[in-house]
């Protein structure tokens, strides 16, 4: 059963940017990424345990390509196209992408650390099994992201759409969602830990309603929330009887 929430009652959203609001969760740490000089990518593909370091990837098609194993060290991907490439195994490190697309791209069992990830546009993504430590996703739209038994530490997801993701197994800590639509997200088994929903601009949970101990909600967001909340706990809600009746 899902249900919608928005992150705005009682003005949350600017208590959640700019700090706990009294409530002693703590915020995720930001990548800082500052990339050195670039060098133009200028190879034929990339190659499964490629080593990548200081190259700009701009509007390159790496769609069905196989650089599982590779390694990205300060390196900028812009406009590239990634359908159905292969990154299992990927080390992403102190890294900018920017404007990337594809649907069924394999990040499986990767690692992103000090990431930022702005306007993108994916579907079917896999990063089951991924770490993912200081990094941001900002903007952009990703439909069906898979994040079954991630570790995601120090996340933030920010004026970006999410639909159907994935949490299932996942451990979440010092993860933000700041403006963002979170549609149909599923929780199932997940541990949070200093999990700030409260800024999300809609917040419809499918399944995992259960785990949401260590995560903080907005009031307005709880009101939203109380008949799954209820259903979950084996509540019925049922309109009271007519005086005397």
């Amino acid at each position: 059963m899902a249900r919608k929430a928005t992150g705005r009652a009682g003005g949350t959203a600017g208590a959640a940017r700019t700090g706990s609001g009294g409530t002693g969760v703590k915020r995720a740490r930001r990548p800082e990424v500052r990339l050195p000089p670039l060098e133009p990518y200028g190879g034929a593909g990339l190659e499964p345990d490629g080593d990548y370091d200081g190259l700009e990837f701009r509007e390159e098609d790496l769609a069905g390509q196989d650089g599982a194993g590779a390694r990205f060290m300060d390196c900028a991907l812009r406009g590239c196209a990634l359908d159905e490439t292969r990154l299992h195994h990927a080390r992403v490190l102190d890294s900018v992408l920017t404007g990337i697309r594809g649907v069924g791209t394999d990040l499986a069992e990767s690692t992103l650390r000090d990431v930022e990830l702005v306007d993108a546009r994916l579907g079917g993504v896999q990063l089951h099994g991924s770490v993912l430590e200081r990094v941001v996703v900002r903007g952009g739209k990703i439909d069906y992201l898979n994040l079954r038994k991630a570790r995601l530490k120090d996340v933030v997801f920010e004026d970006c759409v999410l639909v159907e993701p994935d949490f299932g197994g996942a451990r979440l800590e010092r993860v933000e969602f700041v403006d963002c639509a979170l549609k149909g997200v599923d929780f199932s088994a997940a541990v949070l830990t200093d999990v700030d929903l409260r800024a999300a601009a809609q917040l419809e949970i499918a399944r995992g309603v259960d785990r949401l101990a260590g995560a903080v909600i907005s009031p307005g967001q709880l009101l939203d929330l109380a008949p799954v909340l209820a259903a979950e706990m084996g509540i019925r809600v049922v309109p009271a009887s007519p005086s005397g009746v």
